[in-house]
């Protein structure tokens, strides 16, 4: 496995994909939603309410399914992610959002709702790379320090 190939990949992907599904689950009840992400290396943020229903979800497990890529991206080639999420409200973290990127949901970075989910990949499945013999599951512990 060229893990320097895989992490390059995986970049490409969460690079031009920004908009993907985060799929939770409540009572062994799947739900899935379309969300807007944002990304520092490998690690995975989107802006959301705080008294949306997927805050009680990952409260209650905090593990959580993502797809991202496919239309943006050559060749279809996407990422489905498995993550540990964390629900976090780091001034420094929605700054970084606010100032960087859409600015769309909430009115102001102070608002009281404004809340971030980071998630944080457990393994990560590459589909259809033009670069790689797919699909590639990888442990992000083998690729991403």
């Amino acid at each position: 496995m060229d893990k320097a190939k895989i992490s390059e990949e995986i970049q490409k992907i969460l690079d031009v994909s920004k908009v993907g599904v985060l799929s939770t689950s409540h009572k062994n009840v799947p739900n899935s939603r379309y969300m807007v992400f944002y990304h520092d290396e490998a690690i995975l943020y989107t802006k959301t309410d705080d008294d949306s229903p997927k805050v009680e979800e990952i409260e209650s497990n905090p593990q959580a399914h993502i797809l991202l890529g496919y239309e943006e991206t050559k060749n279809k080639s996407f990422v489905e992610i498995r993550a540990k999420v964390e629900i976090i409200n780091d001034q420094e973290v929605i700054d970084w959002l606010w100032e960087t990127q859409d600015k769309t949901y909430f009115d102001s970075k102070n608002d009281p709702d404004l809340t971030v989910l980071k998630l944080t990949p457990v393994q990560i499945k590459i589909m259809n790379s033009a670069n790689l013999d797919t699909p590639v599951t990888i442990k992000t512990e083998d690729i991403l320090e």
